[in-house]
């Protein structure tokens, strides 16, 4: 296991929940439910409430990979959107372009996906587009680049990739590409982190 994977395991005991979507790390919190460094016995101790919010603002910074002030700034454009201020927010974390990309299969991780942004690998309605968090319209497709390199690489990691396509993605394996076939709304997202709780902490 890498030191980047030991990391990522280390959160996902710490947090006790399986933000990255891998089937690795449920395994690994079967094996290791306690805390990291803790013993088998030990008790993960009382925290306050304030200690609570921050906990569940961790699981989805942890889990999308933002900074501190992309996701305050995330937090204050679900805000202004108009509704429920905490599915507003996850909303706008699933239409993240990295995230698209990952939820699509095209990458095992959203840091892949984001590389794959990054560098320029990755076309919205055939245009190259390397702003990760670009958030995909209604109908936006998705591709790759014609570069056998990476496609060789990608379609790999499609034909191995455990996770299921949510139900307003479409993905076309052979094709390599996918759509947005509805916006998202809360139930199609799963629940790894009390978003009203992180809508608490920021409304102090």
């Amino acid at each position: 296991m890498s030191k980047k994977s030991n990391a990522k395991g280390k959160i996902v005991r710490r947090l006790g929940i399986n933000i990255y979507g891998n089937p690795k790390y449920d395994r690994l919190l079967k094996r290791k439910p306690s805390l990291p460094g803790a013993g088998k016995k030990a008790r993960r101790a009382k925290i306050s409430e304030y200690g609570k919010q921050l906990i569940e603002k961790q699981k989805l910074k942890f889990a999308y990979g933002l900074s501190e002030k992309q996701f305050r700034n995330l937090f204050i454009k679900a805000k202004h959107v108009g509704g429920v201020t905490g599915d507003n927010m996850l909303v706008l974390l699933e239409r993240r372009l990295d995230n698209i990309v990952f939820r699509l299969g095209m990458a095992t991780s959203r840091p892949q996906a984001r590389q794959l942004v990054a560098h320029g690998h990755i076309l919205v309605n055939g245009k190259k587009l390397d702003i990760a968090s670009y958030s995909v319209k209604n109908l936006d497709k998705i591709s790759l680049v014609e570069k056998e390199k990476i496609r060789n690489v990608v379609v790999e990691v499609v034909a191995k990739n455990p996770n299921v396509v949510p139900d307003w993605l479409v993905m076309a394996k052979d094709k390599l590409e996918g759509f947005v076939e509805r916006m998202p709304v809360r139930g199609d997202i799963p629940t790894i982190a009390d978003e009203q709780q992180v809508v608490e902490l920021y409304a102090k």
